[in-house]
């Protein structure tokens, strides 16, 4: 089975583009002919140096307006043909991807287009070649599979078959099921692209814009299962990425490329034992069952910042480390790690970023098998000297190259604090503020990364997204994707920042790259929590009084309620029957906050409509600071 990918979806030169899909585990290319009309080696080089990477070159493309032209453009078009069956003998290439005619001067006439394409199949069998025929949406005629089809089978020939792009058969609405009676006979060649859920009418479009498998609504996974009970056994390729959005570097497009395309085939091979693709065997994707630790890198100065925080939070020092300096702050079941050791990872996340969380814990079934699909897919493997008593806990490196360690209680990992940790002596004894777990972790990260590390969440943990929302900063736009475990254990927010003046474009620059932000702690009262943080000194954001009065009216809420808000600086929404409350802290290092959350009849939500007010209060809070 050919996994592959365009070339237009990697940067750089073709040397570069064939070197790049290889090293990311591709065995085949989508060659688009400007990428070797711009380059400076011949045909035949080209095809050799495809063959020394162990690619193929599944299909040359693309090739346009070939049926019903009339007069010299008919005879011109067939031209063009011949010169590209001789283009594609000399580079290896056994099959051209055309292109349902766009001229709008071309035959609406079926019969001039099966004329024309059975002339082409003629003369693409005597060159022992083929063609995949592609229904544009924007053609002149033919814009559909079906259409397209139709024409083929009335040709009838080994040489001609059909090209299917899944953004085009399912970007309207439509569902895989349109495609079951797709002879896989017929199909020579599937391009695989994701897209947002759209209002627009996709024929509007002049180009293909789309994303990796798993970036957006569409249902791949199903596009895949039908066409592969089809029949259709040949190349699985990434087509196109969206070119109108921002892109990474080419090798972790790539990378990201392969891993969605081998996530969403071993996600419909687990789900139909009659279909397989000979993909790398994967474990299966894990269920995250709750956040084990946060750790911060620290140094004395911003440790007590952090610990002088954590106790107005109402956190207390309940273990240390036997042979580090490091500390366990707990509430409920939020464990907080203070790292102020001066070796290891820690130290060095800190010198590299300042004040930050370094790592983070997720409760898993099963810590090895969490690694090994991580690594599968692509993550790197994070490992350093482990200690006389100390656990090697199975770990990779996550977002901003900070640390996710994986702990499981079918091992001694659970018991990780009694085997490293000793319990702390003389540790002044504070009532709890009543904060249960950790809701949810937001890491804030460059627009370009966040595509990026949405897939690997979802290509690693059972975990579904929400749908993309703009938040509203006073300096610009934050692109906030929120992804969580079926049962909602593990909430993650990513943070895509837009330009360079908003506060998330400002946490990245002060911690130099991506990272955590912000850590929301969940409360099962939120009034009982807030006035006990109250007394124990919790130093809250303040939120501005028109805000309260604009909430009464919009959610027609009593005085008494409203007034009880204020009081507390808590910010509220509600969703159908279910409600949300948030207090923040206010920020410290570069940035980062704590967010107290109370969830009330199943809301499910972020409180997205308050994310402007609390980046106003914030940047209202940071220019204080600034004029102090």
């Amino acid at each position: 089975m050919v996994l592959a990918i365009s070339t237009t979806s990697i940067p750089g030169d073709l040397e570069a583009k064939l070197s790049i899909a290889a090293e990311a585990g591709f065995t085949g290319v989508e060659l688009h002919e400007p990428d070797f009309t711009g380059y400076d080696r011949s045909a035949e080089d080209v095809g050799q140096m495809a063959k020394d990477l162990g690619l193929e070159i599944s299909v040359l493309q693309p090739f346009r307006n070939l049926e019903a032209q009339i007069g010299p453009a008919r005879t011109q078009a067939f031209a063009r043909l011949e010169r590209k069956f001789d283009l594609m003998q000399d580079l290896g290439v056994s099959t051209l991807l055309v292109g349902s005619a766009v001229a709008p001067d071309t035959v609406a006439s079926d019969t001039a287009a099966v004329e024309d394409l059975a002339e082409a199949a003629a003369r693409a069998g005597d060159r022992g070649l083929r063609l995949a025929y592609l229904g544009l949406p924007w053609a002149a005629h033919v814009q559909d599979e079906a259409a397209a089809l139709k024409l083929i089978e009335q040709v009838d020939s080994p040489h001609l078959g059909l090209a299917l792009n899944s953004y085009f058969s399912l970007a309207d609405g439509a569902q895989p099921a349109r495609l079951r009676n797709v002879p896989g006979s017929r199909l020579l060649h599937v391009q695989l692209s994701d897209a947002p859920r759209m209002d627009s009418d996709i024929r509007s479009l002049k180009r293909h814009f789309g994303l990796l498998p798993g970036q957006g609504a569409l249902n791949i996974a199903g596009f895949i299962r039908v066409l592969a009970r089809n029949g259709y056994s040949g190349p699985w390729s990434i087509a196109r990425v969206n070119e109108a959005g921002p892109r990474p570097g080419g090798r972790l497009l790539a990378r990201d490329a392969w891993r969605a395309l081998v996530n969403v085939l071993d996600e419909v091979a687990r789900t139909d034992p009659e279909v397989g693709f000979g993909t790398p065997a994967l474990p299966e994707r894990v269920y995250p069952s709750g956040f084990e630790f946060v750790e911060f890198a620290v140094d004395r100065d911003s440790g007590a910042e952090l610990t002088g925080l954590l106790k107005t939070l109402s956190f207390r020092m309940e273990r240390r480390h036997k042979s580090k300096s490091v500390e366990l702050w707990r509430q409920g079941a939020v464990n907080i790690v203070v790292n102020t050791d001066k070796d290891g990872f820690a130290r060095r996340a800190f010198e590299g970023h300042g004040p930050c969380v370094c790592d983070m814990g997720l409760r898993v079934k099963d810590a090895a098998r969490t690694v090994a699909r991580a690594s599968a897919l692509g993550a790197p493997v994070f490992s350093q000297p482990v200690g006389t008593g100390e656990l090697d806990i199975p770990a990779i490196r996550g977002v901003g190259g900070n640390v996710v360690h994986f702990i499981d209680e079918k091992s001694d990992l659970h018991r990780v604090w009694d085997i490293e940790f000793q319990p702390a002596t003389k540790t002044p004894a504070s009532p709890p503020a009543g904060l249960r777990r950790v809701d949810h972790v937001a890491q804030t990260m460059r627009q370009e990364e966040m595509q990026s590390w949405l897939l690997f969440y979802l290509s690693t943990f059972e975990m579904a997204k929400s749908a993309v929302v703009g938040v509203a900063d006073p300096s610009g736009v934050v692109q906030s994707q929120a992804i969580e475990s079926p049962e909602g254990e593990v909430r993650l927010n990513l943070n895509g920042a837009e330009g360079q003046r908003t506060l998330a474009a400002s946490f990245l620059e002060g911690g130099f790259g991506a990272g955590v932000q912000h850590i929301a702690l969940a409360s099962d009262d939120i009034f009982e929590t807030s006035a006990r943080l109250a007394d124990a000194g919790f130093c809250r954001l303040p939120i501005s009084p028109n805000y309260y009065a604009s909430l009464q009216v919009e959610y027609d809420l009593s005085s008494d309620f409203t007034a009880q808000l204020k009081n507390g600086q808590i910010l509220y929404d509600r969703d159908g029957r279910g409600e949300y409350f948030q207090i923040y802290s206010v920020p410290v290092f570069n940035g980062f906050f704590f967010e107290i959350v109370e969830r009330r009849g199943g809301y499910s939500g972020y409180g997205a409509r308050n994310a402007s007010i609390r980046l106003a209060a914030q940047q209202k809070h940071q220019n204080a600071v600034a004029g102090a």
